[in-house]
């Protein structure tokens, strides 16, 4: 009986150091992607998620793009921003799940934007891949420009990095081309990862060499040392297919100078962070811990610090009706906690975002949305998008 209001007690005092949300829902559809740019360069942080942005503070609804509806979903994988053609204002890459095509749509500057205009649609590169789980833009090689990375659910797909190269004016004009075509020296194609892909993928240095690493549901890619655009990646099968989250995160938790994973089951229950516990015959080795089993499909993963102590949060929950609510508990309530990480229990300590109401998609974004200092969070996905905004504990 002691034991069980010990754990009462600890629970009640964790609710109450907890941080409180507003809620704010903008749309309701089944669009999972979502980013923060200031689109109109008001200095007001944006809204943009699928076929609508919202621009702040209001957040009131404005056209951005078209979208095809595909088989409960909205044929899009993810929303990213970037100046593509150098005119200072951000435009906005996506992608698809099944269209092998990844666009770019052009913002439309001051006047397009006050009247409402649709973004012009630009063909990036089509890929000749389908089957895309998720995507990234990300600045690998650190040279400014980021590259373009799609995971694959299909795990005969490569696992490739395609370029951002200049065009003619100037600005970003095209994804690189696949290595094997031939105009290959001038679209820096790259395939990384020969051994194929595998459900969830994420960045980071695991060998802790100082380059980073591309982390794969079966896997990871090392990087070279030199030229990583033109040697391939060494794969090392240090895990079996996990279908896991896209993305996987990788942090030291227990600050021991080697990097651990967290990552969660995408279409199942449950969290985990995996702590690094050496190399064993030319492997990582791992020591798993739960984290929560208590909803399924914790699909998206995002870290920020939300209370302002200078230590990221995680930040997920269930992924609204993926696979149409055919996945191990799909049809269950929507969700989305954060989680504090204690340095001296080694544990990650769950804090309620909201239940029944807001779940996850593709894309977790985060920013101080409202200008009060502290960091907000923006979500899309079935169960409509929404803004979260921090008031503090």
């Amino acid at each position: 009986m002691k034991f069980l209001v010990f754990i009462a007690l600890s629970s009640s005092l964790a609710q109450a150091e907890a941080l409180r949300f507003e809620i704010q829902q903008l749309a309701l559809d089944a669009n999972e992607g979502v980013a923060i740019a200031d689109l109109n360069q008001d200095g007001k942080p944006d809204v943009i998620a699928g076929r609508n942005w919202y621009a702040g503070p209001d957040f009131i609804s404005r056209p951005l793009r078209s979208i095809a509806d595909w088989n409960g979903y909205v044929e899009s994988n993810g929303d990213f921003i970037h100046d593509m053609n150098g005119d200072g204002f951000p435009d906005v890459i996506a992608g698809s799940f099944i269209q092998t095509e990844v666009d770019w749509y052009e913002n439309p500057g001051e006047q397009g934007l006050a009247l409402g205009q649709q973004w012009k649609q630009h063909l990036l590169q089509d890929t000749g891949y389908s089957q895309n789980e998720g995507s990234f833009l990300r600045d690998l090689d650190e040279n400014g420009t980021p590259e373009w990375i799609t995971n694959s659910w299909n795990n005969k797909n490569p696992l490739l990095v395609w370029q951002l190269v200049r065009g003619k004016q100037g600005g970003e004009k095209k994804v690189g081309a696949k290595p094997q075509q031939a105009d290959v020296a001038a679209m820096h194609g790259c395939t990384v990862g020969g051994d194929g892909q595998s459900h969830g993928l994420g960045f980071g240095d695991l060998n802790n060499d100082g380059r980073e690493d591309l982390i794969t549901g079966h896997g990871w890619y090392e990087r070279p040392e030199k030229d990583a655009w033109t040697k391939a990646w060494t794969f090392h099968a240090d895990w079996p297919h996990l279908h896991s989250s896209v993305p996987m995160l990788v942090r030291d938790l227990n600050a021991d100078g080697m990097n651990d994973l967290i990552w969660g089951k995408g279409h199942d229950y449950g969290l985990f962070w995996w702590e690094s516990t050496g190399i064993k015959d030319g492997k990582f080795t791992w020591k798993e811990h739960l984290i929560d089993k208590s909803y399924s499909q914790p699909h998206t993963l995002h870290l920020a610090d939300l209370d302002g102590d200078g230590q990221e949060e995680l930040i997920t929950g269930k992924r609204v009706r993926a696979h149409n609510g055919k996945d191990p508990g799909g049809n269950e309530p929507p969700c989305i906690y954060y989680y504090k990480w204690s340095k001296d229990d080694l544990a990650y300590t769950r804090h309620t975002i909201d239940e029944g109401r807001v779940g996850t998609g593709l894309q977790i974004a985060t920013a101080d949305l409202n200008g009060d200092g502290r960091i907000d969070i923006a979500v899309a996905g079935k169960s409509g998008t929404y803004v979260l905004l921090n008031q503090g504990e």
